[in-house]
């Protein structure tokens, strides 16, 4: 018999860990190559991991909602191959030393990768020992915790002084946005606002004396739980809910938001798209929704206007050349997510059709891959297939831009022939941009979405799909 290591996936170039959401096999259960042993959640999306090998499993090594790093062991499973000579039954805390990481060859990434190992190390082989608060150096701290705290403005020194429930007290991303929540709830104080209380004040009187005045303690708040008068529920957001939470606050407190309408006449639209679905579904074996036309629309002009293709890194404008479209899909939870269409633009539209069915089918049956929701450089969303005529989106971090696009509705309109002008029925929809306006003004947002909707309106009903 031989033991092969279930090891923590990669799922991403940012993503150094992941939480454990539901075992689906428990030591002693049989399982086949492939097939799905657990599932897990980071901050991007959620993921099944499939089986290595063929076999029992043996050995479960983490509970529900553990955060564990990328690279480490989380099972083993034993399978009916000759036992392998690097793997001591006695010893088999020693495997878990060498989990396997895809590094670039650079000495930086190097170093990292070492500290990620000696990490997973000491969680085997050491006992919890006390957490040292007069520096970084003696504890890990995660890319997303890092990344919390600067964005919620949590000091080194309060991130040092927070209890955390990781491995070896590491803190958690959970402990980070506790920490975040109880500070702003007043029931913890940040060390600059208790600094403030303990100061005292220095004056000077005009005999050259210096009296020293203490200056009032801070009031501390009432750490009293609130009440709720009538008859109310209340309901604990999920993972995924807390998650979009957190992203539309930080992307408020990033861009200026600025939101710009039009209107389009879709007719020519519609009516091509009635008379070929049914063909196209029969001859390319995906129905043919109205995302991909809006999706090869938007391509168009942001090929015009490539400033609406970018992201602002601190001082410097990062102008994209990849036109990579992330779309926002509704899960049966409610919540959601937005997968990506990579390199649209190099697609035509049975292709972007079957990217377009095929990532919104994964994302309402939990199938989405991480890569699926990352690199993403402008965002659509539909809110018109909630009934909306129009929204205003909030933009997708790091990106400068979203384009909403309403219900499509039947109104009388005037529109003008040689003959003169005539009312008549069109299908009419209306489209909202909000960007960035650090970076896009009002003409170029204004002219970009103008660009989207001529190109809808003016949609060649005679093409060939």
């Amino acid at each position: 018999m031989a033991i092969v290591d279930l090891i923590m996936p990669k799922m991403g170039e940012s993503i150094m860990e992941a939480t454990i959401l539901k075992w689906h096999k428990q030591p002693g259960d049989p399982v086949k190559m492939d097939e799905t042993v657990l599932e897990i959640a980071t901050d991007k999306v959620d993921s099944e991991v499939p089986s290595t090998a063929a076999g029992i499993i043996e050995e479960v090594l983490y509970n529900v909602n553990d955060v564990v790093p990328v690279g480490s062991v989380i099972a083993r499973i034993k399978t009916g191959a000759e036992e392998s000579s690097a793997y001591a039954p006695q010893a088999p805390a020693q495997k878990t030393s060498e989990p396997s990481y895809t590094t670039h060859a650079t000495k930086e990434n190097t170093q990292e990768t070492t500290h990620v190992v000696e990490e997973i190390k000491s969680v085997r082989h050491e006992e919890s020992r006390p957490v040292s608060s007069n520096g970084s150096a003696n504890r890990f701290y995660s890319p997303l915790v890092l990344n919390i705290a600067a964005s919620e403005g949590v000091s080194m020194s309060e991130l040092e002084s927070i209890s955390g429930t990781g491995n070896e007290g590491r803190v958690t991303k959970k402990d980070i946005l506790q920490y975040v929540s109880d500070r702003k709830s007043g029931r913890v104080k940040s060390k600059e606002s208790v600094s403030v209380a303990r100061r005292e004040e220095v004056s000077t009187t005009g005999a050259g004396e210096t009296m020293v005045i203490p200056v009032s303690k801070v009031e501390q708040p009432s750490t009293a739980m609130t009440t709720y008068s009538g008859n109310v529920e209340i309901i604990e957001m999920d993972r995924m809910r807390k998650l979009i939470a957190e992203h539309m606050v930080r992307s408020k407190h990033t861009s200026p938001h600025v939101t710009s309408f039009t209107e389009a006449d879709v007719t020519n639209l519609v009516m091509w798209r009635n008379r070929v679905k049914k063909e196209f579904e029969k001859r390319e074996n995906t129905k043919i929704t109205y995302t991909p036309l809006f999706i090869e629309a938007i391509v168009k002009c942001i090929k015009k206007f490539p400033l609406i293709n970018s992201s602002v890194e601190s001082d410097k404008i990062i102008i994209k050349k990849d036109i990579n479209i992330g779309m926002a899909t509704a899960m049966p939870s409610g919540n959601l997510i937005v997968p990506v269409i990579r390199n649209a633009d190099q697609l035509n539209l049975v292709g972007l059709s079957k990217q377009v069915n095929n990532l919104a089918d994964n994302a309402r049956n939990n199938r989405l891959r991480p890569d699926d929701t990352q690199g993403g450089t402008f965002t659509l969303t539909n809110v018109g297939t909630f009934g909306s005529l129009m929204g205003t989106p909030i933009i997708n971090q790091p990106q400068v831009a979203i384009l909403a696009v309403g219900a499509i509705k039947k109104r009388p309109v005037v529109v003008e022939t040689p003959n003169g002008d005539s009312i008549a029925i069109r299908h009419m929809m209306y489209l909202s941009l909000s960007y960035d306006h650090r970076i896009i003004d009002g003409s170029l947002g204004a002219t970009f979405l103008t660009a989207v909707a001529n190109e809808l309106e003016n949609f060649n009903g005679d093409r060939e799909f």
